[in-house]
């Protein structure tokens, strides 16, 4: 897997987003607080804000707050809402590579390892990583 800078900024605005709920944040409090290029986590809280993830509020008393308990929030949720799939193949989705011959089963590596990370990012929420605050991440339990 590979994270990209879109998908790490997401991840740390939503930190800072989360750890100063119920208060809003600012883009420019954000852009300082990660060092974060302000111009590119404008088009990452475009895209937080179309997912849900956020609520945008204008104003002298405007910035961002989550829109859902930050319990609730994902990282799995965020990397998707910035970036798509997991993993890709030759920049192909992993659901949309195709084999031929010997290699057919391949494909069924791919979509495993995509399931397994996505896994391990469904898992753990913002509150969790707020909590934990460098040591050992508790995930959630899934079936």
């Amino acid at each position: 897997m590979h994270v990209t800078a879109r998908s790490d900024y997401a991840i740390r605005a939503m930190l800072v987003i989360a750890a100063h709920a119920p208060a809003s944040v600012t883009a420019e409090a954000l852009a300082r607080a990660q060092k974060i290029p302000p111009s590119f986590l404008r088009g990452i809280l475009t895209d937080l804000r179309r997912a849900n993830l956020v609520f945008a509020q204008r104003g002298n008393e405007g910035g961002f707050t989550l829109a859902r308990r930050a319990e609730t929030v994902f990282v799995g949720d965020i990397l998707r809402a910035v970036g798509g799939g997991f993993t890709s193949v030759r920049g192909f989705s992993t659901a949309d590579i195709v084999y031929f011959g010997e290699a057919v089963p391949l494909r069924a590596v791919w979509l495993d390892v995509e399931a397994s990370i996505g896994a391990v990012v469904d898992s753990v929420s913002l509150a969790a990583l707020l909590d934990s605050r460098g040591a050992e991440v508790p995930r959630r339990q899934t079936a």
